[in-house]
């Protein structure tokens, strides 16, 4: 496209100041600057501003928050807990998908470390245990076990089954991600069976929707969120490769999907329980959660508004609401925690093109540097001054046409890491310590006596979650440390 007709297309779109310091640029700026401008879809940021605007405004409106908000209908989910023999069901069928190669993974994982006080991959952070193994190991490893278990179950070779892992990576993340697996050798993984995409993202803009120029030959972007993935499983894999992860799951016959964000220590990656749960209930989309801790917790809860599921944030839920009880089981009636962890099927992913245009982002007003379009200069605002647009996984729910929900035990599958190490909550010595206190649960599930005091931390090779320890029956374990095998484990009683 030539710059007059760029240059055209920017001033009908009403975001001709983006060509301000066109003339100031040197012939490698004006490249730069032309490239992003002619890749971006001007007249799309525009719908997306108007319509996250538009949104934002009804649902400040009395009359959407006074719409009846309930909790989720008993036909609708279902507890791990309270039904261990149906839990047993659930994990078969999910094995049965695992074993016959219609199981992927998606993982979220476009975050930096900022906040643990990293600037790699949070993926990559190492939570303090015996083994030093970070978040993406560990979740490499529960991938290599479950496809052995699988194949054990099933009565199938050593490695034929296989679980694509799917990681979604950011425009800051992505090299670093590709490098880390690289030099450590895909943690055991088949490479090819480890494909790496990239979340999109979106112009930050001023707070009437004009888009802010970081520098003069560069347009200020901040990633769309991790709802973004939707449309990153339709976009090239890379700039040398044309097709999407769409296509590869096509192509290799995958029919579920188990997504889930990369900050979890104690994730069940392709979980077959979730899975199972899921086939069985025949959804196109479920969510996985955990019971509120109390009722003034500051989660987000899966409920319905009017006659569609969605995450409602505890801000839009009165006291009254947050302190219900349900009538039979004296248990909170808004209760289902959002842990973003999510099953669909392939095809209810292929489906979301079709409703996109209906989802608003969301908007977070930002304190965003700029280049001041009369003096030239970078601004580094004190507070905020424009905004960033960025959709949530969850997003989608209200366009399913069977939706289910699963509840799980806390302490055996959620432990979030957000905060700074010493913050005392979600912070990688709380992470640390519930995956060592669940591998001694597992010990002690087995029959085995660990004394107090005492840590073992099990590879996830070990055991994915719980299974394969009848050997440790009668036996008390004394001493702290690693284990890799099991026969490793005899040098700690």
């Amino acid at each position: 496209m030539s710059i007059d007709n760029l240059r055209d297309r920017y001033k009908a779109a009403g975001q001709d100041h983006l060509f301000k310091f066109w003339s100031t640029l040197d012939p490698a700026g004006q490249k730069v600057l032309a490239a992003q401008l002619e890749a971006l879809d001007i007249e799309r940021v525009n719908r997306v501003y108007k319509k996250a605007t538009t949104e934002e405004e009804a649902l400040n409106d009395p009359a959407a928050q006074a719409e009846a908000i309930e909790p989720i209908p008993k036909d609708a989910t279902d507890s791990v807990v309270s039904n261990p023999e149906k839990a047993q069901e659930w994990r078969r069928i999910g094995l049965d998908a695992i074993s016959r190669g219609q199981v992927g993974v998606l993982l979220l994982a476009g975050g930096q470390g900022t906040r643990l006080g990293s600037s790699a991959p949070k993926g990559c952070y190492d939570i303090g245990l015996p083994s030093h193994k970070s978040l993406f190991q560990y979740q490499a490893e529960r991938v290599a076990r479950l496809q052995r278990v699988a194949e054990q179950e099933s009565n199938k070779p050593a490695g034929s089954v296989v679980i694509p892992w799917y990681v979604m990576t950011s425009g800051p993340t992505r090299r670093d991600t590709e490098d880390y697996f690289k030099q450590n050798s895909y943690f055991g993984l088949a490479p090819a069976n480890v494909i790496f995409f990239e979340q999109g993202t979106l112009p930050c803009l001023t707070m009437d929707g004009k888009v802010l120029l970081e520098t003069p030959s560069r347009v200020a972007v901040a990633p769309d969120g991790n709802g973004g993935v939707y449309a990153a499983t339709r976009a090239p894999l890379s700039s040398t490769s044309p097709k999407s992860v769409l296509d590869d799951l096509q192509k290799r016959g995958i029919l579920y999907v188990h997504a889930y964000c990369v900050d979890n220590c104690l994730v069940r990656v392709a979980d077959p329980v979730f899975l199972g749960y899921s086939i069985q209930k025949q959804a196109d989309c479920a969510a996985k959660v955990v019971p509120k801790a109390s009722p003034s917790e500051s989660v987000g809860v899966v409920a319905r508004r009017g006659n569609k599921y969605g995450v409602v944030e505890y801000s839009e839920i009165s006291k009254e609401q947050a302190e219900r009880r349900d009538q039979e089981t004296g248990e909170l009636a808004f209760r289902a925690g959002n842990i973003a962890n999510h099953f669909y099927t392939t095809a209810f992913l292929r489906r979301v093109e079709s409703f996109e245009d209906e989802l608003a982002f969301h908007i977070a007003r930002k304190k965003i540097p700029h280049v001041d379009l009369e003096s030239g200069q970078i601004v580094k605002p004190a507070k905020p001054n424009g905004m960033k647009l960025e959709m949530f996984v969850f997003d989608v729910f209200p366009f399913t046409q069977r939706f289910a929900v699963l509840e799980v035990e806390r302490r055996e599958e959620f432990s979030p890491l957000k905060n700074a190490p010493g913050t005392g909550s979600d912070d990688p010595d709380t992470s640390r310590r519930d995956l060592l206190a669940q591998h001694q649960r597992f010990l002690e599930s087995a029959g085995a006596t660990v004394k107090a005091g005492v840590t073992i931390e099990l590879a996830p090779l070990v055991t994915y979650a719980g299974e394969g320890l009848d050997s440790v029956k009668g036996k008390t374990f004394t001493k702290s440390g690693y284990v890799s095998s099991l026969e490793e484990l005899d040098a700690l009683v």
